[in-house]
């Protein structure tokens, strides 16, 4: 794949745009936007002129470290200081700069102002009223953007991953019962767990004479058929999902798979690799001239071009590839790995099943220990425990224990983080517990400086374990607070606490990003489930996925440890 001076002025300006966000040198950024415009002015390709070997530096503007920039990104498809500045910056700030209306100086200002990172925050700030106060921006702006966020949401539906994977895994139990088929796999941002997604992209192997494509375009729940050819499809189903299907020859399987996985970024990289080695990659294969070298597996797809698989919640262009060539790939956390869950409800709060019945579901899908944490009186929506029913629940999980085999219940409580960041119930009985989960449950609308305080303040009581669903969102329900969550990260290390990474679907939170963060940190994440029925164990599996996105192996969470080993790491916290 030839890079163009378009694919360099996109980088070039990138980098400015990057450049301008941190704050960086106006001279070292207006140098960036000067050399975009003369590569996209330039009559001719530029990766021409280094295969003749001309010196760049006789461009107008381009001195020699520019040089070595654009020569870089001809020769290796990206830029160095474009992958650090991916590094530095929030993952999701460049998608702000496509909101109408905002620009790399606007950006700037949200980001260091409000610290809004991603397109949700910008959304809360411009609702509350955060933006108007800022230098340059006013009540008008403010309107325009939310307006403009709003228009940008609306372009395309979104479902829920835990949505999505109920039409998802139906279509694929129904398609691989189908005479002839053989593998059926769901790609695309499915696969990658994202935590939306937009449609489903399925790929299939069958038999040539399989019915498989009219079996497909006849299916149940089919709103519209957009189009129906003998390898490929594409239907409206009923609840507003797109979803296409392919039919793909073995030989092609694995370089399908990967090109319809995505993400588009991690493809381009892919295929920019595969250009420097004489290589062409698309969806039928790797190819060396008309040679097809590989393709069959995604396996050899990766080993064509000089690396090893990587893990399909990695694949965001977001250092994956870089780590890859220098073989130092995280092996991911998965969900054999969890040895028990660090939130449950029972019916004694605002779960559904009683204290053994949530036991004995733990239990029959492998766990080794869970944690009953009901919620506290403060939150009297939830029914929540005052210290005399804790007691009795304390109790009562002390004579179950006595009578099971094979599960252990933890005593703990969800207790309130109460505005000026005390709990909700005294010391006398959070000594009594194995784990207190501390949670903000209201105010979500304090200034950051006071959420973040408030939560610092909890944190640093003697008997705080665990922050559970740190940012509070509910997905395209309730933004996140504004907290200052590397300083809330850097603090649980410091006091030897952790961070929740709550596995329900709606919540989903700790963000990548922040998992990401607390990898670096040293701070141990523990994935829960937050179950209010025996049901809902299953989410532990959108959770992994989460933290998987989040590059976290098995040693950087919490409850992968067996008992004994989680109970030294409780009483460090207590």
């Amino acid at each position: 794949m030839p890079v163009h001076n378009a694919d360099i002025t996109a980088i070039l300006e990138e980098i400015a745009d990057l450049l301008e966000i941190q704050g960086a040198n106006p001279f070292r950024i207006r140098a960036y936007r000067n050399a975009a415009r003369i590569l996209g002015d330039l009559p001719q390709e530029a990766r021409l002129l280094v295969e003749r070997g001309d010196d760049l530096t006789r461009l107008p503007g381009i001195g020699t470290d520019l040089a070595g920039k654009i020569s870089e990104i001809i020769t290796t498809g990206h830029c160095s200081l474009l992958d650090r500045l991916h590094r530095e910056l929030p993952p999701a700030i460049t998608e702000l700069m496509k909101i109408p209306g905002l620009g790399p100086k606007r950006v700037k200002t949200l980001y260091h102002d409000l610290d809004v990172q991603t397109v949700e925050q910008l959304h809360r700030a411009a609702q509350d009223g955060s933006i108007r106060a800022l230098h340059g921006f006013g009540e008008k702006t403010e309107q325009n953007i939310l307006q403009a966020v709003q228009a940008h949401a609306s372009q395309s539906r979104r479902f829920k991953l835990a949505t999505a994977a109920q039409y998802a895994e139906a279509l694929r139990a129904f398609l691989q019962a189908v005479p002839g088929v053989q593998q059926v796999v769901v790609a695309g941002s499915f696969r990658r767990m994202r935590e939306t997604v937009g449609d489903l992209d399925i790929l299939v192997t069958a038999a040539p004479d399989s019915p498989v494509m009219q079996r497909f375009t006849s299916y149940d729940e089919i709103a519209e058929v957009y189009s129906a050819g003998e390898t490929r499809a594409s239907i409206l189903l009923k609840c507003g999902m797109q979803v296409d299907l392919r039919v793909v020859a073995q030989a092609s399987y694995g370089a399908a798979l990967h090109y319809f996985t995505g993400s588009k970024a991690h493809n381009i990289a892919i295929r920019r690799i595969a250009q420097q080695l004489g290589l062409k990659v698309n969806e039928y294969g790797v190819f060396r001239g008309e040679k097809r070298i590989a393709g069959d597996s995604e396996e050899s797809v990766y080993r064509a071009v000089g690396l090893p698989y990587i893990p399909p919640e990695l694949r965001e262009d977001r250092g994956e590839i870089e780590t890859a060539h220098a073989g130092r790939l995280p092996q991911l956390v998965e969900l054999a790995d969890l040895r028990g869950d660090l939130h449950a409800h029972t019916r004694a709060t605002d779960g559904h099943d009683s204290l053994r019945d949530m036991a004995l579901a733990a239990r029959a899908l492998g766990l080794e220990y869970l944690a009953i944490t009901e919620h506290s009186r403060r939150l009297t929506v939830a029914h929540g425990l005052d210290p005399i029913q804790l007691a009795k629940q304390c109790d009562e999980i002390d004579r179950l224990n006595a009578q099971l085999d094979g599960i252990t219940l933890l005593k703990g409580i969800e207790v309130d983080i109460l505005e000026d960041g005390s709990l909700d119930l005294p010391d006398s009985v959070l000594a009594r517990l194995d784990l207190v989960v501390g949670a903000v449950h209201s105010r979500f609308d304090l200034s950051r400086a006071k959420q973040t305080g408030r939560i610092l303040r909890a944190m640093d009581h003697p008997h705080f374990t665990l922050l559970a669903h740190p940012s509070g969102r509910l997905i395209e329900k309730r933004e996140p607070y504004d907290v200052d969550m590397l300083r809330i990260i850097r603090h649980a290390k410091q006091r030897g606490c952790f961070l929740e990474l709550n596995a329900h679907p709606e919540r989903l939170d700790l963000l990548d990003s922040h998992c990401q963060s607390a990898k670096e940190e040293g701070v141990l994440v523990s994935i829960n489930s937050d179950a209010h029925s025996t049901f809902d164990f299953s989410n532990l599996k959108f959770g992994v996925g989460q933290a998987r996105r989040g590059w976290l192996e098995k040693a950087d969470v919490l409850n992968t440890r067996p008992l004994a080993a989680l109970r030294k790491l409780l009483r460090r916290t207590m």
